[in-house]
């Protein structure tokens, strides 16, 4: 990243910011995404954006439709993509990596989702 991100006070100021950039071309697969799902497939591209403003450590857990990624910052668990699911996550806290997130989405769609966030007020 050439830039440092913008400044959000808490994660629930970012989930907010990121609610309205959420798209087709930042879900992984491309395009497995609805509006009416805004999270759907971003959980882990959304990780490392959490990691980017708030450090702290990337966590997995299995789910029904495969390997779910989320934060644990400052010892709190930060799930902002969590909505996307109809039944409760089984969070074993596995812990993860900025690499396997990345492997799950791509570095194009973290640049794009990192960019959209610059321009939300």
């Amino acid at each position: 990243m050439t830039s440092m991100p913008k400044p959000f006070a808490t994660p629930l100021d970012l989930y907010r910011a990121l609610s309205r950039v959420w798209a087709g071309d930042t879900s992984s697969p491309t395009g497995a995404w609805s509006p009416s799902n805004p999270a759907q497939n971003h959980c882990s591209v959304t990780s490392l954006v959490v990691q980017d403003h708030f450090g702290g450590e990337i966590l997995t857990t299995r789910t029904a439709g495969g390997t779910h990624f989320y934060n644990l910052i400052h010892g709190k668990k930060w799930d902002l993509t969590v909505s996307q699911f109809a039944e409760p996550v089984p969070y074993d806290d596995t812990p993860s990596s900025r690499a396997e997130a990345l492997a799950d989405t791509s570095r194009e769609k973290y640049a794009l989702l990192t960019a959209r966030l610059k321009d939300v007020e």
